[in-house]
């Protein structure tokens, strides 16, 4: 219990460079909050108390404005960044050293009571204010950009965004950010998708305009041509 406790606040001292001390991790983060309140309720609702967990998951939400149902399975170093508006459903799975940040929902797309929600690899990071809804898997060392919203599974060391979210970064540089265990999400280093089509777009057009330019100057030459022979032939 106090092991996970000391990991839950060398996650915020790792990836929060704000941080000044163990005091102010206690007393000043909702998110670390938000994961004792969930980490005990969790305890209560394995122990079928499922009541008093939902009240203390109440509490919860009250006091720091996350949302985590009693329910999800957290792993070892979760850390939630602001926190503010995050939702985490029943069925939700979260793997080790994860991060969220404001605004991020792990939703259900399903009334049926069964799995319903999405389960997170480890060294997952996503971006503010993304949705995450249906019950796949986002492989582990992937990272999703902000306010997309994802509906299909994502591969590992993956990098999505837009909406419907697509992978934008290619196996190489994948396995390259996976190797550098990078928590951000560098949005501005991240290519846009439809800025990507677009350019696909003009440079088939160029292709084309080049392609018409010398079937012209070829069907120009070729009349040329034509008429030197017309006027070979009526000159003898």
């Amino acid at each position: 219990m106090f092991k996970t406790f000391r990991e839950d606040i060398q996650a915020v001292f790792q990836r929060d460079p704000a941080v000044r001390s163990t005091l102010e991790v206690v007393v000043c983060y909702p998110g670390f909050h938000a994961l004792q309140f969930h980490r005990f309720a969790h305890k209560l609702w394995q122990l079928n108390c499922f009541f008093i967990a939902r009240c203390v998951s109440q509490l919860s939400r009250f006091l720091t404005g996350i949302e985590i149902h009693p329910g999800a399975k957290i792993g070892r170093g979760f850390f939630i960044d602001h926190g503010m508006g995050v939702v985490i459903g029943e069925t939700a799975e979260i793997g080790d050293n994860c991060t969220l940040y404001h605004g991020v929902t792990l939703g259900g797309t399903s009334w049926a009571k069964e799995k319903r929600h999405p389960t997170l690899g480890d060294d997952v990071v996503i971006g503010s204010g993304a949705k995450i809804l249906g019950p796949f898997t986002v492989g582990s060392g992937s990272k999703i950009g902000s306010n997309s919203v994802v509906v299909k599974e994502v591969p590992d060391q993956a990098t999505v965004v837009g909406v419907p979210a697509r992978m934008v970064l290619s196996e190489e540089e994948r396995k390259e950010q996976f190797k550098q265990q990078r928590f951000d999400l560098e949005h501005g280093h991240l290519p846009d998708p439809q800025a990507q089509a677009i350019s696909c777009l003009f440079e088939h057009i160029r292709k084309v305009e080049t392609q018409l330019n010398q079937l012209q100057q070829e069907h120009e030459l070729l009349q040329c041509q034509l008429k030197d022979s017309q006027t070979c032939s009526r000159e003898g």
